[in-house]
């Protein structure tokens, strides 16, 4: 269930690996300002849609979790959304849809926003656009059937691996793609650092604007969220959701409070 991101402070040329496959990621963000993903890739992003951070002068956070299976953290998680009135998406896969549907139904009927993060969580840019529609679709199908929810609006590629042919569809199907320009090694489930560790990553990358992309499968996320939260609130920030943030990307003057 990773989520690729360049960690050791070089920038990731988007244009290695397999032809018209990019896998996301940049240098991390530092001091406040907020990562640069390179004109190429911001062109592709743009003619689609695609969004990866907010506004870069407004202290907005956006928090977005990757659950590909459970392991025990995200009830604490939820449980620290909403004693801190923070909303949130969560991007789920299909496996996690059967295998935590009490879960699933919580977050829907606390006020968060499922993402849709492919049912069998493969490589998107790789499979054929049938299979594309078919993971996409299969998902909500089964959200519905679960929580009620009638269909997902945003979608976030397994291991941040796209194609702009793959952007393209998404939007010809409804969906926008939403990257992230903060995040962390924290998907080993069974290598916890520490909730220090979560906690300074954290704070030392937030920027005004930012996509938090957070894992549950470790101790560490759900250990350090509350501290995190009151910090940041602290230093003016304001959390708000993907469809807040979606309003800005449209200049909807109604994003405004």
């Amino acid at each position: 269930m990773a989520a690729f991101i360049i960690v050791v402070g070089v920038l990731f040329n988007p244009f290695a690996a397999r032809a018209e496959e990019f896998h996301w990621g940049f240098k991390k963000a530092t001091g406040g300002v907020p990562p640069d993903a390179g004109a190429a890739l911001e062109s592709i992003l743009e003619r689609h849609g695609a969004i990866y951070k907010g506004k870069p002068d407004e202290k907005i956070a956006y928090l977005t979790f990757d659950n590909g299976y459970e392991n025990g953290y995200t009830e604490s998680i939820l449980d620290t959304l909403k004693k801190e009135e923070t909303p949130a998406t969560f991007f789920l896969t299909g496996h996690y849809l059967k295998s935590a549907a009490p879960l699933v139904k919580r977050m829907v009927k606390e006020g968060h926003i499922i993402g849709n993060h492919s049912y069998n969580h493969p490589n998107m840019a790789s499979v054929s656009q049938q299979k594309v529609e078919e993971e996409l679709k299969k998902f909500d199908e089964l959200l519905n059937q679960t929580a009620g929810v009638q269909r997902t609006n945003y979608f976030r590629p397994p291991e941040g691996v796209f194609s702009e042919a793959l952007l393209a569809q998404a939007n010809e199907l409804g969906y926008r793609h939403i990257f992230w320009s903060v995040a962390f090694i924290d998907w080993h489930a069974n290598k916890p650092k520490g909730k220090a560790y979560a906690y300074n990553e954290l704070m030392n990358q937030l920027h005004p604007g930012a996509v938090i992309l957070m894992h549950t499968v470790s101790p560490d996320n759900a250990e350090a969220l509350p501290d995190f939260i009151r910090e940041a609130k602290k230093l003016g920030y304001e959390f708000r959701t993907l469809d807040d943030l979606v309003l800005e990307y449209e200049n909807v003057n109604s994003i405004l409070h």
